[in-house]
């Protein structure tokens, strides 16, 4: 039954992206929606037990490892070091900005309403993440090229990196203050450094595998996948049996793998293996979205109020304004000025993981702060997301990156 509702789920997904490709939006779109609708806020054929299921979450996790590899591959040195500066730069700049600008805009807003001041920099913690799937979902399906995407890429591994380090030792400060952390110090820099060494470690074993590997067809393939599977299976174990809570970041798992072995293997090897690999990636890519919409809550549209607003709107200015600033300072090239902060909207994954956190952290000794963030966080995931997505297509287009507008079918079929 399980697999029959898995699939089926799939299926509608696709049709539902296909009909969004027709008024000439991302699948993404489409397959996000699919999720909210089949979730367990609405006809709940995905229902909470199917989520929580441990043969779903693992085969999840498999395929958010497999869609890091659209962002490590593209971690060759030398393909990155004569830009490496600028994205590090820019990805301070507009992560640590977003932070900084969605704190100080709560704590204003809280210091008036009697809220306790703290709770503004949950929400900059939360807030500076990027979700980057959504965008590499477009970059996939659209074929972009140019500078944005080549920014967009790497600058996916180090957001990942710089909001884990951020919202954990903020979450922990704060979890200090109120006498509630049950998560040991030295487990803040771990929650980033984790994923990086177990990716690392994997990938580089994959990567001396594949060199000695003179086929550049099944045997390859088979070494690929056989790392993927090794790779996630490592941090599933990690995540529910050593961690104190499950907060592994697959994704980043799948992007320090793929960065290893990338830089160990040629380049003519890693393109051929990537063309093999591509269906997979599509697939994966599918899923991962779909398991983003399942949880939002459509309803909540409906009930957002002004923390929701205010949220949205300050966390968008802040990536903007963050990207374009650090864009003018590294001298990158006008689209980059103009249209990168725009694919850094998309948010919900990310932001659903940490708000979970900080929720368990506050709901014993805060239980109104734990209300507001989960409150204002769930409806700003649904809203945010369904805009994000199209202004994330809108910022390629308007940087003329997009290969092929319309014919958006090509990497589901």
């Amino acid at each position: 039954m399980f697999v029959i509702e898995f699939f089926l789920s799939i299926f509608i997904a696709v049709i539902i992206g296909r009909l969004v490709s027709k008024l000439k939006l991302p699948s993404i779109l489409g397959w996000l929606i699919a999720g909210m609708i089949l979730g367990p806020h609405a006809l709940s054929f995905l229902n909470q037990q199917l989520l929580d299921a441990t043969l779903y979450e693992i085969i999840v996790h498999i395929l958010e490892c497999s869609v890091g590899l659209m962002i490590g591959t593209e971690l060759v040195w030398n393909k990155i070091k004569k830009s490496g500066k600028a994205i590090v730069l820019t990805t301070l700049t507009q992560s640590i900005g977003t932070f900084l600008l969605v704190s100080f805009t709560f704590g204003i807003v809280f210091s008036l309403m009697n809220v306790p001041t703290y709770l503004a920099f949950i929400f900059g913690g939360i807030a500076l993440a990027t979700a980057p799937a959504p965008a590499l979902s477009i970059v996939r399906e659209f074929q972009t090229k140019g500078p944005v995407t080549n920014t967009l890429i790497p600058m996916a591994a180090l957001d990942d990196i710089i909001g884990c380090v951020v919202f954990f030792t903020t979450i922990a400060l704060i979890a200090g203050k109120l006498s509630a952390g049950k998560m040991p110090p030295y487990m803040i820099p771990l929650i980033a450094i984790l994923p990086l060494i177990i990716g690392a470690f994997t990938g580089i074993l994959t990567g001396f595998l594949l060199k000695n590997t003179r086929s550049y067809t099944n045997i390859s393939f088979l070494i690929l996948i056989s790392g993927i599977l090794l790779s996630s299976g490592m941090g599933f174990f990690i995540n529910y049996f050593v961690l104190p809570k499950p907060m592994m970041n697959f994704m980043l798992i799948g992007m320090a793998f793929s960065a290893a072995f990338s830089n160990i293997i040629d380049e003519e090897q890693l393109r051929v293996l990537m063309k093999m690999f591509n269906p997979i990636l599509g697939f994966s890519m599918i899923v991962v979205i779909l398991n983003l919409g399942a949880p939002l809550d459509y309803h909540l549209i409906f009930g957002a109020g002004m923390f929701t607003a205010i949220y949205i709107i300050s966390r968008a200015i802040g990536k903007y304004f963050g990207a374009f600033l650090g864009a003018v300072i590294t001298k990158s090239p006008k689209t980059v000025e103009k249209f990168l902060g725009l694919t850094l909207l998309p948010h919900s994954g990310v932001s659903l993981v940490f708000t979970g956190i900080a929720v368990s952290v506050l709901k014993g000794p805060s239980p109104k702060c734990a209300a507001i963030i989960q409150g204002t966080i769930a409806a700003a995931a649904v809203i945010n997301e369904i805009i994000a997505v199209i202004m994330a297509k809108k910022g390629f287009e308007w940087a003329g990156e997009l290969k092929q507008i319309g014919n958006t079918t090509s990497s589901t079929s």
